[in-house]
């Protein structure tokens, strides 16, 4: 019996198109869209301005065959411009190696030495021999030679002939350094320029005043005792250090002297028989041979002792060690407060005349500002007459230091003797040479 399946698809009554209503003002004949009507209109105008319409021009008007290229291109792309087409390389390729010959060759002139090689003939005259000779005997040269009449009188005027100097180039000119337009630095903390000649003050004088002469003569006299101290402290701390280093290195050699000594002389109870204050028995019979196991036993005590001795040798190292360090530390500080004691004692000492003012700490040049001489005359030595007095200090070398600390020069050292070559002495050959 067939089976009866239900229709498919809608069931519903088919829909019509939806069609505008033409009863509106949206349906008059103003209000329909001409937008592309006037927009073609528009562009064929523009057409008709610049030339005539596109669609009724000819193609000859409108299009033209390249044959030449776009020039830039080769400029944006030097690489691929340039490159060119492999079969126009192979083409253009030459070999180094000549071409085969199409003449005849020249025969083989080597031989085994048995048969004699055959020599070219040259006692005949060739014919391209022949035929120059026959020109020359016509007069016909190769080069020939032409006369003409000398123009030069030996006899004449002699005319100058300048000669030209070429012109130097070279600025001989002298030009001032860059520095000559730049301020000069001052050695001075403060920065300030002191004076070329500073104004002396009442202690320098020949017959200063008594309180004044006493302040100097005090100031002179602490920094004096303040120098020959640090100094003093310089040389005991020396002398410390030198202690410290030889008494660390004689611990040192005594305790591996002890190690030594008891790794040789302590021998273990095991080796032998201990009499413990009692004689020794001797007996008639021979010594039992040493079972496995007593071996063994004997050889971990052998490595067990071995192993104290070790570790105690090496902790009297690791004091040895750790002393030395906590030393060297120790005299690395009193290094470093009496090299800041030297410097401060330095900055103090070499102090200019303007206001004694302290100089900066970097100063130009390698070499540093030289000191001040002392100019002070002690208490018994002072006149009270200009002629009774003698002649002290040095002008050069005040000016010379004014300069410097001003910063108009650089501190140098003086070099006694100028660097000379160096010659070598040699004994002479000729005496050597002889012809037979």
């Amino acid at each position: 019996m067939p089976v009866i399946h239900p229709k498919k698809g809608p069931i519903d009554a088919p829909a019509t198109y939806g069609r505008p209503s033409r009863k509106g003002k949206k349906a008059w004949r103003k209000n329909v869209d001409v937008t592309d009507i006037e927009k073609g209109l528009e562009e064929l105008n523009e057409e008709i301005i610049k030339g005539g319409v596109l669609a009724e021009r000819p193609s000859e008007e409108l299009f033209f065959v390249d044959t030449v290229g776009d020039a830039s291109i080769p400029k944006k792309f030097p690489k691929h411009a340039s490159k060119t087409l492999k079969a126009d390389e192979i083409i253009s390729a030459r070999s180094a190696v000549p071409g085969v010959s199409v003449r005849k060759r020249p025969g083989d002139k080597t031989t085994d030495g048995i048969i004699p090689a055959k020599r070219p003939r040259r006692e005949y005259v060739t014919h391209k021999e022949l035929t120059r000779l026959r020109k020359v005997a016509d007069g016909h040269h190769e080069t020939t030679v032409e006369v003409a009449d000398a123009s030069f009188d030996p006899w004449g005027e002699v005319t100058p002939v300048e000669t030209q100097v070429p012109a130097d180039k070279r600025d001989e000119t002298k030009k001032a350094p860059k520095s000559f337009s730049k301020k000069p630095i001052s050695l001075l903390a403060s920065g300030k320029t002191p004076k070329a000649v500073p104004k002396p003050t009442g202690g320098y004088s020949y017959n200063p005043d008594f309180t004044d002469y006493e302040a100097r003569y005090t100031e002179e006299s602490n920094k004096a005792v303040e120098a020959e101290r640090k100094r003093l402290e310089a040389e005991e701390a020396e002398r410390l250090k030198k202690e410290a280093t030889a008494r660390s290195a004689a611990e040192a050699e005594a305790a591996e002297a002890r190690a030594e000594l008891s790794e040789w002389d302590e021998d273990s109870e095991w080796e032998g028989f201990q009499s413990g204050g009692e004689e020794l028995k001797v007996s008639a019979k021979r010594p039992e041979r040493k079972t496995k196991a007593q071996r063994n036993r004997i050889q971990r005590r052998k490595e067990e002792e071995r192993r104290l001795r070790h570790e105690a040798k090496t902790k009297v190292r690791r004091a040895q060690m750790e002393e030395i360090k906590r030393i060297a530390k120790l005299v690395q500080e009193r290094d470093h407060e009496r090299a800041l004691a030297l410097a401060k004692a330095e900055q103090s000492d070499s102090s200019t005349d303007d206001n004694d003012e302290e100089l900066r700490r970097r100063q130009l040049g390698k070499l540093r500002l030289p000191e001040k001489d002392l100019e002070l005359v002690l208490p018994d030595e002072l006149q009270d007459s200009l002629r009774l007095l003698k002649p002290e200090g040095n002008l050069l070398k005040d000016r010379y230091r004014s300069l410097l600390v001003r910063g108009r020069l650089e501190a140098r050292r003086r070099i006694p003797f100028r660097k000379q070559a160096k010659t070598k002495l040699t004994e002479k050959w000729a005496y050597k040479d002889f012809n037979i």
